[in-house]
């Protein structure tokens, strides 16, 4: 009876300590899962899938495009003046930095054209003594802020000297509401007069200045900034545009483009469905802008740039003008003419540091799957939004970002899908630099490491069908390998962008932990890879960018 009873008083005496180690147990698991969350070296796993059977999109072999603009100094949005001396008719065309900025793209092209385009006059020298140039002066009653500027030809012959020189291909910005008188309802009425615009061309001729391209209005489609044009009347201007550009260059072998309209496609996408149909023959290009994040002086701008979600929402614009485009049978094609992201010129520390990137690169890679050619970012220099730092002229983050972007991404856009969390953004091309693919992964994941995979379908004979994440466990699978060669001794190029300290808002970047600045003859720093097994999966931390260059696997789109 005493061993009975004995045994009976112990069993709640273990049934309690049981449960106090089980607490305990499940406390420090919690803790340890708490840890593991938010320490910045957390791992995961994900799979990048890339279809190599054919290209969903072709993007022009200069895809990369920059803006200059005509805001004076005396610009200014929300007690803020951020464009200094940036202007088209004040900028140091003499700096150094800006000059390698330029070259080192060979060639950049770059859209000379803003808000102020529709007030500029050109100087007419035909008319002697050549009447005065003046420029723009602050006017609160005026539309968009100031009276009417002018463009000296002596500034003209300037810049077209300069950007010969560095190797740049323009796109000029014409003055759309020339002739034309506002109406009681806010809108342009009457027809477009070519007359200023058509003597600024033919001494852009007789000089032997190259343009690329001729753009006529800047937002003034659909409900159009300040003023608007209606569909049908801004078609008839621009085949007019169109004949006068076809007589000025008769017997140039290579004419420039004619391009418009240079507004917004949303709200109104009928505007652009109505224009697109009545220029059949007459625009080679339509172009739109983007400033999808709202204006600069939100302070959410950071959440919504680290928001798959939203970013995603970018698409729409996309595939609908791809859509009209397709609809309308014609050989238009589409460009994004300018895109600052955050309209009113910006937000300082956003805008032009390293957390920008994320949003310029996703949209590059949105755009080029959606077949548009060109991206033309707001701006080079000038305004909250420059590649370039407006005082300094030292290279923002996102310079380098569209310069990686120029060098290695080819024109071939492939489909490209990423499996395992939905902070990695992943696109990728037929390389540009080799028969291979170049691959771009953004990180908006501020804790989570991420070993990615690639896999490849539609692989050519004789080439790696896919390539597995590995570990020390595991070894990598693949179903064909190059011949005379050895998949171990094969690698890849990596290029890893970062910020400096980890600070989102910094505005130097570094490249395998290097910092990347320009020397004192402003020489543009190299970008050089670091080399990887193809066995090993891409690593991309918290916060990062990696450009990946594969040559060792090629597609059938890619040939």
């Amino acid at each position: 009876m005493a061993s009975k009873n004995t045994e009976t008083d112990k069993n709640p005496l273990i049934y309690e300590m049981g449960s106090l180690l089980n607490l305990l147990g499940l406390c420090l698991w919690l803790f340890l899962a708490s840890r593991v969350n938010s320490d910045p070296r957390f791992t995961v796993e994900g799979r990048v899938s890339i279809n190599g059977a054919a290209s969903i999109g072709k993007i022009d072999d200069d895809f990369i495009c920059a803006t200059l603009d005509w805001w004076p100094p005396d610009k200014c949005d929300y007690g803020t003046c951020s464009w200094g001396t940036s202007s088209l008719l004040n900028l140091d065309l003499s700096n150094k930095i800006l000059l390698h900025a330029i070259k080192a793209f060979s060639p950049l092209k770059i859209r000379l054209g803003g808000t102020l385009q529709d007030k500029v006059i050109y100087q007419n020298v035909d008319n002697q003594p050549p009447p005065p140039c003046t420029q723009f002066v602050k006017n609160s009653t005026e539309m968009f802020g100031f009276a009417q500027g002018c463009l000296p030809m002596s500034r003209w012959d300037a810049l077209n000297i300069f950007f010969r020189n560095a190797g740049a291909r323009v796109i000029f910005g014409l003055n759309a509401l020339s002739g034309r008188t506002i109406g009681a309802d806010g809108a342009a009425v009457g027809a477009w007069n070519p007359s200023n615009a058509e003597s600024l061309m033919r001494y852009t001729v007789n000089k032997g200045y190259t343009i690329h391209g001729w753009e006529l209005g800047n937002e003034l489609s659909g409900n159009g900034i300040g003023t608007s044009i209606a569909a049908n009347q801004y078609a008839a201007d621009v085949v007019s545009l169109q004949n006068m550009v076809h007589n000025i260059y008769k017997g140039f072998q290579v004419k420039p483009i004619v391009l418009g309209p240079g507004g917004f496609f949303d709200p109104n996408p009928n505007w652009f469905t109505e224009f697109v149909a009545k220029t059949p023959n007459s625009l080679q290009v339509v172009t739109h802008h983007i400033y999808n994040l709202g204006p600069g002086v939100d302070d959410h701008l950071v959440d919504k740039i680290l928001d798959p979600s939203y970013l995603d929402g970018g698409s729409h614009t996309f595939s609908n003008l791809q859509r009209i485009l397709k609809n309308s049978g014609t050989s238009t094609v589409a460009w994004v003419g300018e895109a600052g992201g955050a309209y009113n010129s910006g937000h300082n520390l956003v805008t032009n540091a390293f957390v920008f990137s994320f949003w310029y690169l996703d949209q590059l890679g949105m755009a080029a799957s959606y077949d548009t050619k060109t991206y033309c970012r707001q701006t080079l220099i000038g305004g909250n939004y420059g590649l370039l730092n407006t005082a300094t002229f030292a290279p923002n983050p996102d310079y380098y970002s569209a310069l990686l972007w120029h060098r290695l991404v080819g024109r071939n856009v492939l489909s490209t899908s990423f499996s395992g969390t939905k902070k990695i953004r992943a696109y990728s091309h037929c390389a540009k630099i080799s028969r291979g693919i170049t691959l771009v992964l953004i990180n908006l994941d501020g804790s989570a490491t991420v070993q990615v995979g690639v896999s490849v379908s539609n692989v050519t004979a004789n080439e790696i069908q896919k390539l597995r994440k590995t570990d020390h466990t595991r070894r990598t699978k693949f179903s064909r390998m190059p011949p005379y060669s050895r998949f171990t001794e094969m690698t890849r190029e990596e290029y890893h962008l970062t910020a400096k300290n980890g600070d989102l808002h910094s505005q130097t970047v570094l490249l395998n932990g290097k910092l990347l600045t320009v020397n004192s003859s402003g020489i543009i720093p190299p970008l050089e890879p670091i080399h990887v097994k193809v066995s090993q999966p891409v690593i991309v931390t918290p916060f990062s960018i990696v450009f990946v260059h594969i040559p060792s696997i090629h597609v059938p789109a890619c040939i």
